[in-house]
């Protein structure tokens, strides 16, 4: 059956050739099949839309009229098309990432501009929150993909961990005396604490493997920024719960220092979630091959 389309492509062709052996020939079509489709149309339209002569055909008044609408509504769906080749290619669209501001900054860069350089006409735009906030987000068809922290419960969501990483407790200068001997977490909660907002998978992570040991937190300070955590234990506020692998500057020159613990909190992961059954764009799907396959940590 010929679409409504096709009959448009039949009529643009011929209106633009004036005649319907031409336009049977760039269409790789016969004659009579080209002409049976432009009886149709006007069949349809009711309407004559050519004048037929011995040496050709050419618009009518009503056709006329119809070819500039139907030729302007060709071309673009020809744009459409081009662009979405465009995209398919990556030289051309958008990447929308859901990632919180830590692991924006100490782990994704890298993989940014790797992306980046491969695929310089893709624009990021990097939505930010919480876990579960950017998991909403993406549910919601506004994220193509999330960079977050595991674990994560959540059926409606693929997920594929990345990196492992482990959360410590550091301090600075004044409880250096905690570095003798291995700690306890009775002992830790002791002094005071620095953590993330309650919100933060990471905080919700570590409170709740303490909560299974025994331990309830109070922390002094509830934090939004992950470098304040850093800050403020180097200056002696507190004794901060912090992820090692971002760390490590603080860590190696010497300005904080880890505590060692009796019993080592569990290692996690980050990772890219995607939901299940839902496929990547192409640039998603270049963006995951990138974390996935190359290794700057």
């Amino acid at each position: 059956m010929v679409s409504k389309l096709d009959l448009y492509k039949v009529f643009c062709t011929v209106g633009k050739s004036e005649s319907f052996s031409e336009a049977a020939k760039s269409l790789y079509m016969t004659q009579p099949a080209v002409s049976q489709s432009i009886m149709q149309l006007e069949t349809e339209l009711d309407t004559r839309l050519f004048n037929r002569t011995h040496k050709g055909v050419t618009l009518t008044t009503e056709g006329s009229l119809l070819f500039e609408y139907v030729n302007s509504a060709l071309k673009l769906i020809e744009a459409g098309e081009e662009k979405i080749l465009e995209f398919k290619n990556l030289t051309a669209g958008e990447l929308i990432i859901g990632v919180g501001d830590t692991i924006s900054r100490y782990f994704l860069l890298p993989y940014l501009e790797a992306f980046h350089n491969r695929y310089p006409n893709i624009k990021f735009k990097m939505i930010n929150g919480t876990t579960a906030e950017i998991c909403s987000i993406m549910k919601s068809g506004e994220v193509d993909i999330v960079v977050c922290n595991f674990p994560l419960e959540d059926p409606a969501l693929e997920l594929r961990p990345c990196i492992d990483i482990h959360d410590v407790f550091v301090c600075g200068g004044k409880y250096k005396h905690l570095l003798q001997k291995p700690v306890s977490f009775e002992t830790l909660i002791k002094y005071p604490l620095i953590f993330l907002e309650p919100e933060s998978n990471s905080r919700k992570y570590v409170e709740s493997f303490m909560i299974s040991k025994g331990i309830k937190i109070s922390p002094e300070f509830e934090l939004g920024s992950y470098d304040l955590l850093l800050e403020f234990a180097k200056i002696n506020l507190g004794i901060a719960c912090v992820t090692k692998e971002f760390s490590e500057e603080y860590l190696t020159k010497g300005l904080l220092f880890e505590i060692p613990l009796q019993e080592e909190i569990p290692k996690r992961s980050i990772g890219i979630c995607t939901i299940k059954g839902v496929p990547l764009s192409p640039a998603a799907t270049k963006f995951a091959e990138i974390i996935e396959g190359e290794r700057f940590f």
